[in-house]
């Protein structure tokens, strides 16, 4: 038969184990919970990080959707009547970089792999307005895409390709990169950066970081 200080003794063991109780089994839920967050985290940045492109088998780019929703960095105009009635690109150039990119680009400066960046082009519709004189836009004309891919296009100069869909609708679905000299050339010879215009772009100026 136990005597009464066995019993105090167990009962003091159970209060105490009681007592650790409340303090652990608290801390080991909290560090489970971090945890499923922080893995639910990096779940959601590896779904954000996807190549928001497709292509097909043969390497044709698929029309890309949504990107009217990414960042906004610039509409260049080369209008006819200012090059002898002959521009090289006539519309206005709506352009848009991937989310991602741009968040890289802020932090560092320099384009990751991975950068998308959509031309969207829409032609001058009038030229005078309420508020006065100037070009002013009309209708969607004509999507062209350009991408950086280290694996893709290790081939292509600085790892950038460019794809047209064409300046006039309605646009084709899908298409193949255009040869280097169509592009590529004169973005390496005339571009302030990576084969990227910033200097028509004031949303990237603005964004990169100061040395």
């Amino acid at each position: 038969m136990s005597t009464l200080p066995d019993r105090a003794r167990r009962l003091t063991v159970v209060l105490t184990l009681l007592a650790v109780s409340a303090i652990v089994v608290p801390n080991v839920i909290s560090n489970l919970q971090t945890v499923q967050k922080a893995r639910a985290a990096d779940a959601k940045r590896s779904r954000g990080h996807r190549s928001p492109l497709s292509f097909t088998d043969d390497g044709q780019l698929l029309q890309p959707r949504g990107y009217r929703r990414w960042v906004y960095v610039g509409t260049p105009l080369t209008p006819n009547d200012m090059n002898g009635g002959q521009a090289a690109f006539p519309e206005f150039h709506a352009v848009y970089i991937n989310p991602e990119a741009f968040a890289a680009y802020e932090a560092t400066g320099e384009f990751p792999n991975g950068t998308v960046l959509v031309k969207e082009l829409v032609s001058v519709a009038t030229k005078s307005a309420t508020s006065g004189k100037g070009y002013f836009m009309g209708e969607f004309t004509g999507l062209e895409v350009a991408v950086k891919d280290q694996t893709r296009f290790q081939s292509e100069p600085g790892n950038w390709a460019y794809f047209s869909f064409g300046h006039e609708l309605p646009l084709a679905e899908q298409v193949g990169r255009q040869a280097v000299a169509s592009c590529s050339t004169c973005h390496g010879a005339s571009a302030d950066q990576d084969y990227v215009f910033t200097q028509y772009y004031p949303v990237l100026r603005a964004a990169k970081p100061a040395k």
